[in-house]
């Protein structure tokens, strides 16, 4: 060992610490001003959102992060424009490009995904408390820097949700908002919830995020006063009566309030979660259709790509087109709405699939082929009426695309009450024949070719860029429809979504998903409460149909459902018979007069019935009245100031404070005759059903017009 070695050993190791000690302080002294920098930032947007007391909005600072020792969320808002998660940041050079953050060259993106994630851990928390998803927010407020006002999608994750575990749930947004558009992001979603939810909402808050008293903060925010803080067996008002009081104050306002509204028994369903294609399903009145509209603005926010709302009624998309942009217009545009055969012919126009589409035309040609092909059989012995073959070949052979007469042999014929022989079968397969060489010859398309042709080219060209498909009223599709719907959203986790209630069925024909190789098992939800209706408007309803049978397209037989739960009394049904249409027509004016009388505004006013041409006549009568009204196929979903008049068919998926069942057959509400053919009791059974859905769409009145 040379000389001095020890001593130079013992000087390199003082020196490494000496400069291990200086790192440490340079690098606290920074943290330091990072903290500080960070406290001065909050404590600015602390007085930046103090004002909003005075608006009816509570701010909650410096909570702890759920399952966190130490992380914290800087802010949470309450009020009337949601929820929002807001994190403070106290960084300098921000730029946001190509949907990732930088600040100064460095990608930070990263630093987000933890609070992104805080949004599925909410939402789970507050659907208990029947909070819909849609109304919390996730952001990052930058202090100190101007004109941000981005979106950014969360990095994917495998964690549960908590810092100190790594990353949670992806693919929630946050929101990067500049300090100086803070209060306006905050204030412009406008009043979303009600004073009773904004508490419900608080009060489970502060169980979920807990304050901080184990550190220091340099500043204290006293903005609200204490929450709450106690069991909801304990808690100033119930669980219940929040219900209760929720219902009160939105029937109140207009139908088209009542029909984007949540209630919280449903806030659960709208964000469950399902491992491939689902169904949900109940009675009348049971909220299916809103369940279906949350369901798919969640999906739009937690999933790339576009959402896909369809429904057999063409005229029912523009509705819930409006009603989407009234509860959730941050992802409006991510969620497309279509009528199912609008959809198929863009499908084809945007591929350049030909197309010739005329239903006049296509009409002629079935009458040239029942004369052809239809007169002279013994179609004619079983059924005289030329509409009942028309049906059993749209729905029955072209709505499932059998291509074989051995297929349509051996069908089961879902929803056909009339057996038919092998014989018959044979004559019915002729009728198609004629029918398909009766439109080429006219070189026409009728809507099951549309149908068929984009179930063709999605086939050959499977659809990209759409993340689920939502099918409202999905009993009233074909098979050949819900195959077309099921190649583009394929059995992935919420791709495919059904909605309906095979109780309301009133198109001929049927399917089960069985046939469309779909399987739902362990995905089906029923609904059992009925909020809409009223008791005395339910069990009246239910008188039309009680007994009748039903195919579901789950496949089962099933029977009109008596087991929802209806929540709301109410005034009886009023049906009145009439001997002429005049003193019909008279009559129905007065009832309008006088629910105007009790302070029913006339957009909460729907007249329905059966036919066209009885809608248009009443609308004449109407104005002649001086009574303003607006025709469903005009109707968009804003709130208007005139009744709504159209078909029952129309009406489906629509709600109305006060419906008038106008010029109803008096044949619909008499028993059924003793002996009664099966094709007549299949036509009885469809006119009873939608006479069930024209009533059910009542929510406080009911009258009915019999003439």
């Amino acid at each position: 060992m040379s000389a001095g070695h020890s001593a130079a050993g013992e000087a390199a190791r003082y020196l490494a610490q000496a400069e291990a000690a200086e790192y440490a302080s340079v690098k606290a002294r920074q943290m330091y001003r990072n903290y500080l920098a960070g406290a001065d930032g909050e404590r600015r947007l602390a007085d930046l959102m103090e004002p909003l007391v005075e608006q009816d909005y509570y701010v909650l600072a410096d909570r702890a992060w759920p399952g966190s020792r130490t992380a914290n969320v800087d802010f949470i808002v309450v009020g009337p424009s949601g929820i929002f998660l807001v994190d403070a940041k106290a960084w300098g050079q921000v730029r946001i490009q190509n949907g990732r953050v930088f600040q100064d060259q460095d990608d930070v993106t990263e630093r987000f995904e933890n609070f992104a994630s805080l949004r599925d851990v909410t939402e789970a928390a507050l659907a208990e408390v029947g909070i819909a998803p849609g109304e919390i927010r996730v952001a990052a407020i930058f202090l100190g820097q101007r004109d941000i006002d981005q979106q950014i999608l969360g990095a994917t994750t495998t964690g549960a949700g908590i810092p100190e575990n790594g990353a949670g749930a992806s693919g929630s947004s946050i929101d990067l908002v500049s300090e100086d558009r803070a209060i306006r992001y905050l204030l412009e979603r406008g009043t979303r919830l009600r004073p009773l939810e904004i508490h419900a909402a608080l009060t489970a808050l502060e169980v979920l995020f807990p304050p901080i008293v184990a550190r220091q903060r340099p500043f204290e925010l006293t903005l609200v006063e204490p929450v709450i803080d106690a069991p909801w067996d304990d808690a100033l008002i119930t669980l219940q009566e929040i219900e209760e009081a929720l219902l009160s104050s939105i029937m109140v306002k207009p139908i088209e309030e009542w029909m984007a509204f949540l209630h919280p028994d449903q806030a659960k369903l709208a964000r469950r979660s399902f491992n491939g294609p689902s169904r949900i399903r109940g009675a009348a009145g049971t909220g299916k259709t809103v369940v279906g509209l949350h369901r798919a603005a969640y999906i739009a926010r937690t999933r790339p790509g576009t959402v896909l709302v369809t429904t057999f009624v063409r005229t029912l998309p523009a509705v819930l087109s409006s009603l989407m942009r009234r509860m959730a217009p941050e992802v409006a545009d991510r969620v497309e709405f279509s009528g199912i055969h609008a959809f198929a012919l863009r499908l084809l126009r945007d591929r350049g699939v030909g197309t010739h589409l005329d239903p006049a035309k296509a009409s002629l040609a079935f009458d040239r082929a029942w004369r052809s092909a239809g007169l002279n059989s013994e179609l004619v012995r079983i059924d005289s009426d030329k509409d009942y073959w028309r049906d059993e070949i749209l729905s029955v052979i072209k709505g499932r695309g059998l291509t074989k007469f051995e297929q349509y042999a051996a069908l089961s014929r879902i929803g056909r009450k009339r057996g038919l022989n092998g014989t018959q079968r044979h004559a019915v397969w002729q009728l198609h024949g004629a029918y398909h060489y009766a439109l080429r010859e006219a070189q026409v398309h009728d809507f099951a070719d549309i149908i068929l042709l984009a179930e063709q080219s999605l086939k050959k060209t499977p659809l990209e860029g759409y993340s689920a498909v939502v099918v409202d009223e999905a009993q009233d599709l074909t098979c050949a429809m819900i195959r077309m719907l099921h190649s583009i959203a394929g059995d992935r986790p919420d791709g495919l979504n059904l909605i309906g209630d095979g109780q309301q069925t009133i198109y001929p024909g049927g399917y089960t998903l069985s046939e469309a190789n779909i399987s739902i098992a362990g995905r089906g939800v029923i609904m059992t409460k009925n909020y809409r209706n009223t008791i005395e408007i339910a069990d009246f309803a239910l008188t039309l149909v009680a007994g009748d049978e039903f195919v579901d397209i789950e496949g089962s037989p099933s029977k009109a459902d008596v087991t929802s739960e209806v929540v709301r009394h109410g005034a009886r049904p009023e049906v009145t018979r009439f001997t002429s249409r005049a003193d019909h027509d008279l009559s129905l004016i007065d009832h309008v007069r006088s629910l105007q009388r009790a302070g029913v505004p006339l957009g909460d006013i729907g007249i329905l019935t059966s036919t066209t041409f009885a809608a248009t006549d009443l609308r004449k009568a109407l104005d002649a009245g001086g009574l303003r009204s607006i025709e469903l196929l005009d109707y968009d979903g804003t709130t208007v100031e005139a009744i709504k008049v159209g078909t029952i068919k129309r009406a489906k998926g629509l709600e109305f404070k006060q419906v008038l069942v106008a010029r109803t057959p008096p044949r619909l509400l008499e028993p059924a005759p003793a002996s009664e053919e099966s094709a007549a009791t299949e036509r009885r059974e469809l006119d009873r059903r939608e006479l069930y859905v024209a009533m059910t769409r009542a929510r406080d009145g009911l009258w009915v017009g019999v003439a």
